[in-house]
């Protein structure tokens, strides 16, 4: 095992703080003996990040977003890992490759990427066929030339390899798995006793996953109560919905959480939700941590069928599928779900799972590439 400690600096664009496969990807470069460096965003709302295990960076930028934020993140980030001492570097995602890639063909630098998505197929991107040209072009001139990959599945790990003929390694996003954790009772998390719980989690609740049509339905879902926790792009609409539709009595949107206080909400819920669309080969072949957290909580899932997930929640038995995000269709699913017989089975074979589905196991591919590199 490689001791000496050399210094792996790892690069995201984001502000870090729900960010849960990064963290666990520098913990792994610290196990291994590397002095971690990460690199990130500080927004104008964002929550604190402390971490004893690795130093981190959080970048301020004038520009929040548009082609401006992009520019100048990627020129600060190449600054930064110019006049940075390291040994490694290791960026995820695209928005975060050119300076990386620029800076380890300066350096001499052994150089990991890890995709965490079809970047160029988020719905964002569809929208605007300029933008994607742009994207696309600097997947198609670097990622030929890179010789560690990773990526979240088999199935993105098949199309970039079939697009660029170059292997990328799967690393799951799958969560640690703590059997000891003691989560909050219901009335510490002020949650009512005399409900079911359903739960819809994710630092990207945006457009085309789902959650505007849930929170229509819960006009039809009988005695339970709905919990968004999380962010994104369709955050204040969904609030929005909320009070129009007068649902303030059975659905509460809470804003993101760190982990270990989300993992809370996340043990006390009786349903998790996934209800991403296949509007795009990005949402199409997603596999979200939040599924793993389900399980890990011993939660039963409903989820849409698209392939990673429904080879997952088939495989070991934890769920069932939505098969329309019609409001009533949707709401009699989850009617159904909420009231089987089946539930306590699926929220067995969760808890069975999270043996085998755990970031114990998983991170051993990734010890595999950086004892190669090391």
């Amino acid at each position: 095992m490689f001791t000496t400690k050399k210094i792996a600096i790892v690069s995201v664009i984001n502000d870090l703080v729900t960010d849960n496969r990064v963290k666990k990807t520098c913990l792994t470069l610290a196990e291994f003996g590397f002095d971690v460096v990460l690199i990130g965003r500080e927004l104008p709302n964002s929550l604190p990040f402390q971490n004893s295990k690795f130093k981190v960076i959080r970048m301020k930028l004038f520009f929040l977003q548009g082609p401006l934020f992009y520019f100048f993140f990627n020129l600060r980030l190449f600054f930064k890992l110019l006049f940075t001492k390291a040994d490694l570097l290791y960026a995820n995602d695209l928005d975060t490759l050119l300076p990386n890639y620029l800076i380890s063909r300066i350096k001499s630098l052994p150089l990991i990427y890890d995709s965490h998505e079809l970047f160029c197929e988020v719905p964002e991107l569809l929208n605007s066929p300029i933008k994607q040209k742009i994207w696309l072009g600097i997947e198609k001139r670097i990622v030929p030339k890179l010789k560690n990959c990773i990526t979240v599945n088999d199935s993105i790990a098949k199309i970039f390899e079939e697009k660029y003929s170059v292997k990328f390694n799967v690393v799951r996003n799958i969560s640690d798995y703590d059997s000891n954790f003691c989560a909050k009772d219901r009335e510490a998390l002020k949650l009512p006793l005399n409900k079911k719980i359903i739960l819809l989690q994710g630092a990207g609740i945006n457009i085309d996953r789902g959650a505007e049509e849930l929170i229509d339905a819960m006009k039809f879902v009988d005695n339970a109560l709905l919990l968004i926790i999380g962010s994104g792009d369709v955050w204040k609409i969904l609030q929005q919905k909320v009070q129009d539709q007068h649902l303030t009595d059975k659905i509460k949107l809470i804003n993101k959480l760190p982990k270990d206080e989300l993992m809370h909400f996340t043990y006390n819920a009786d349903l998790g939700l996934s209800l991403d669309k296949n509007t795009n080969l990005n949402y199409y072949y997603s596999l979200p941590n939040k599924v793993f957290d389900y399980m890990h909580a011993g939660v039963p899932i409903l989820a849409t069928r698209l392939p990673e997930i429904e080879n997952l929640i088939t495989h070991y038995n934890v769920g069932d599928f939505i098969e329309s995000h019609d409001p009533e269709t949707l709401a009699l699913k989850i009617n159904e779900m909420l009231s089987s017989h089946k539930l306590q089975e699926y929220k067995r074979n969760t808890i069975a799972a999270s043996h085998e589905l755990n970031w114990s196991t998983e991170k051993v591919k990734l010890i595999s590439i950086i004892d190669q590199l090391a």
